[in-house]
């Protein structure tokens, strides 16, 4: 089989050659509904309703950002309100449900806990209900406990994450409990250990624990709709989602908010994909 050289010292076959432009082609064909959303938001109207439609805009603009910003103002409740929401409850859930993850994983990962097999069993029994299974048990908590139009309804319910302590479970274990001992024998407690060796080594868990959460819970529209009254408490994607039924002269601003809503999630990931697949192979997950 006849080989490639490339600049340096890596020789690849034909076959490799061929399979990294196909793998090249196929990546490239999976972006392409990405950066027709990207490239939606900057359409001015006329370019919205082209038939047949154009890939890439031509004249861009911002215009659908303001139209967006005028939509989503002409109630009693402002934008940045909206926005605000959105950001203080995926900030408070995300960083609530990485530590709690973390630390109820690592006494069970690295520590002899009584009964810590059947705890992670029953923790883990909640990957087995879709979200739809435990709303109804959910609304009725939030109620009784007196959380509605709060964001303690909209916080809460979403720090609890069984596939977050899993992955932070099953990287821990492959943790040389070796380097914990030794950190006790110099002095060190546990929460010292916990802070400054078992979280910075599980950085590549907790990043994906990260994503995960920032998906779930940026994106989310069930719980403001259910647990909110007020408008001041609805976050964003909710807001948005309101505009859908506002016909054809609200179609530019829903590509714009279509493209907010997106970009967080994806920024995060492009930055923390390597700790991804770390975790991934770490926990003994495969794609």
């Amino acid at each position: 089989m006849a080989r490639v050289r490339f600049a340096g010292s890596n020789r690849f076959t034909f076959r490799e050659l061929l399979f990294m432009l196909f793998m090249t082609a196929l990546a490239v064909f999976f972006l392409l509904p990405v950066v027709y959303m990207i490239v939606t938001a900057f359409k001015p109207m006329e370019e919205l309703f082209l038939f047949p439609p154009r890939f890439w805009v031509y004249r861009p603009t911002l215009k659908n950002f303001s139209n967006l910003l005028v939509a989503t103002s002409q109630g009693s409740v402002p934008f940045v309100r909206y926005l605000f929401n959105s950001i203080f409850v995926t900030s408070v859930v995300v960083t609530g449900s990485v530590i709690l993850g973390s630390m109820c994983a690592y006494p069970l990962a690295k520590h002899n806990v009584p009964g810590g097999g059947l705890i992670f069993a029953l923790i883990l029994s909640g990957l087995m209900f879709s979200s739809e299974v435990t709303q109804i048990p959910r609304y009725l908590m939030v109620t009784r406990l007196g959380w509605m139009d709060t964001y303690w309804a909209l916080i809460v319910p979403g720090i609890a994450s069984p596939l977050g302590l899993f992955l932070m479970k099953q990287f821990l274990e492959q943790v040389p409990t070796a380097i914990l001992e030794q950190a006790r024998v110099d002095g060190a407690n546990e929460w010292q250990i916990f802070w400054k060796i078992v979280m910075p080594m599980a950085k590549a868990a907790w990043s994906t624990q990260l994503i995960f959460a920032i998906f779930s819970v940026w994106n989310d529209t069930w719980a403001p709709l259910v647990f909110t009254r007020s408008e001041a408490m609805k976050t964003l994607p909710l807001a948005i989602q309101t505009l859908g039924g506002s016909g054809i002269a609200r179609v530019g601003a829903m590509a714009a908010a279509t493209f907010i809503l997106s970009m967080p999630p994806l920024i995060v990931f492009l930055f923390l994909q390597k700790r991804v697949l770390e975790t991934m192979a770490h926990s003994g997950i495969k794609g």
